[in-house]
């Protein structure tokens, strides 16, 4: 009995990102970190913000602020191969990861860190609903020179991203789920979310890495310290 296997063309777009990530993947050798961040009162903050000010923010946004907080302490996250140096950018470029028809898009929100989380919020929605409508602009797709991933919605504990090729870092989320915690002597429920980081170790060294991803943590962990422009 013959059999005929289907086979699926490409797109110009998918064809592209293939090529780039698998650049990025035999180019950059990365190093691997991992931390496990108590979102909590995250979590609790955002029913606070939509409750009390009517403003319906996303992890995302949390996760995007606290990643450029973090890359404007410690620079070298941002950088990237210049010949026989490093050059750091002046602007902070935050690429998220979208799921769209077309293949994986990466929009991107500029200096994330001078803006509030509510407004962080409505470009993250408003890239999204680009990104899977087509609409994006060759402005909005600049190449980032740090990216964020997040699986948690397809409930997805932990996972590694590839680093784009523009960027030097790239910090994957999970999904926020619960685990017993030992709290001021008491056993609580607590909803932590996996944190996991790559990094281009040509360019950032293993213990720089990992402070990045401490002050990233610590950051998630005391969100008012995120809130304070909201």
């Amino acid at each position: 009995m013959q059999t005929t296997k289907k086979q699926i063309k490409r797109t110009n777009i998918q064809k592209l990102i293939a090529e780039r990530m698998l650049d990025s993947k035999l180019n950059k050798p990365s190093i691997y970190l991992e931390a496990c961040a108590d979102v909590t009162e995250l979590m609790a903050s955002r029913r606070r913000l939509k409750r009390q000010q009517g403003v319906r923010v996303t992890s995302n946004a949390f996760y995007i602020l606290a990643l450029a907080r973090a890359a404007k302490q410690m620079p070298l996250t941002l950088a990237a191969m210049n010949g026989g140096s490093v050059r750091i950018p002046q602007t902070i470029d935050v690429g998220f990861a979208v799921n769209s028809a077309e293949g994986l898009m990466v929009p991107m929100i500029q200096n994330p860190q001078n803006i509030t989380l509510a407004q962080i919020a409505e470009k993250e929605k408003s890239l999204t609903e680009k990104a899977r409508s087509h609409h994006l602009t060759l402005d909005e797709l600049r190449q980032p020179n740090i990216a964020l991933s997040n699986l948690g919605a397809y409930g997805i504990d932990s996972f590694y991203a590839i680093i784009p090729p523009s960027a030097s870092t790239i910090l994957s989320m999970g999904n926020a789920a619960a685990d017993a915690a030992v709290v001021n002597g008491d056993i609580q429920s607590r909803k932590f979310v996996a944190l996991s980081l790559a990094a281009d170790a040509r360019i950032v060294p293993s213990p720089y890495a990992a402070k990045f991803l401490t002050t990233i943590k610590k950051l998630l962990e005391n969100p008012a310290q995120l809130i304070d422009r909201a």
